[in-house]
């Protein structure tokens, strides 16, 4: 009597997930004339970047958007295209934004319609789904637009009032004695004058972009791009109090020191730890949440 053989089992891979055509042409052709068509409000927005220093970081934000799209091409070739003619009416919106933002010389209103009218392209073209799995990097384009001016007068002045009464703290605790009349220390030598410039709005909106590329980078976690923002704000306003703090220390040493080359120096120097912090507050995080995870894992019991 004769013993079948095992009959080898056929290994069943899962099916392929269709690949769809992304149509770069089409976005490359809408994306030129949308450019054309914004051409003077991207013109004065780019020149703003060059000349306003609370938005050197305004040339890295499309770069970094457009390197992590590309990042995601295979898995944006995965998504079915439906397009969506809803986007038609968004770019309509953001052409009429455009022109009331330029009549009324509102330039955030202006500014922001090329984003608005950058969705409805992409809406138009490749559908909901498609919008939605690019909101990430879509996003990010906010941050190269300045913030308005009325809220920018609103948050700068607090933030002038709050390094000075931090700085006074610091000074005092140092042993330098101090006397502040609303944004302004009076020292044993002279008067620091903490100008808008010294407010901290600079170092904020810089790192909140940092936080974000940072988080989205090296952490696959999505709650951890909001914890890092949040760490953001407490980090940048001590920082800018510290720097404040320095200057007072360096300008009864020298005056000279308290600005020019050595103060801008000061300001990069105080900003690479700003880095340093976030990257130590993000190792933090992950070791709290490890413990957490791990005394929540069920204890096996062998038997």
């Amino acid at each position: 009597m004769s013993i079948p053989s095992e009959v080898p089992l056929e290994t069943v891979s899962p099916p392929a997930h269709p690949k769809y055509s992304i149509p770069w042409v089409p976005i490359a052709w809408l994306g030129a004339l949308l450019f054309l068509c914004y051409l003077p409000i991207l013109q004065r927005l780019v020149s703003q970047w060059m000349n306003d220093e609370d938005m050197g970081h305004g040339f890295f934000v499309p770069l970094v958007s457009l390197f992590i799209i590309w990042q995601m091409r295979d898995d944006l070739a995965k998504i079915p295209l439906k397009p969506n003619w809803w986007g038609l009416a968004l770019v309509a919106w953001g052409g009429a934004q455009a022109i009331l933002g330029t009549v009324g010389a509102e330039l955030f209103i202006s500014r922001t319609a090329f984003l608005v009218s950058l969705v409805g392209i992409l809406l138009c073209v490749c559908g909901t789904k498609f919008v939605k799995a690019l909101a990430f990097p879509l996003f990010l384009l906010v941050f190269m637009v300045p913030i308005p001016a009325i809220l920018y007068n609103q948050i700068t002045f607090p933030l002038q009032l709050l390094a000075t009464r931090m700085a006074e703290v610091f000074l005092s605790v140092f042993g330098y004695p101090v006397l502040r009349e609303g944004n302004v220390l009076h020292l044993a030598s002279q008067s620091l004058n903490v100008v808008e410039a010294c407010s901290g709005i600079r170092s904020l909106l810089s790192l909140t972009f940092i936080s974000l590329i940072y988080a989205h980078f090296f952490d696959n976690k999505p709650w951890m791009k909001i914890a890092l923002l949040l760490c953001v704000i407490p980090i940048a306003l001590f920082a800018n109090a510290m720097r404040v703090t320095l200057t007072g220390i360096v300008s009864e040493i020298d005056p000279t020191l308290a600005e020019g080359i050595f103060h801008s120096l000061e300001g990069l120097v105080l900003f690479a730890l700003d880095l340093v912090a976030l990257v130590a507050i993000h190792k933090l995080i992950n070791k709290i949440y490890s413990r957490t995870q791990h005394a929540k894992a069920p204890v096996t019991v062998a038997s």
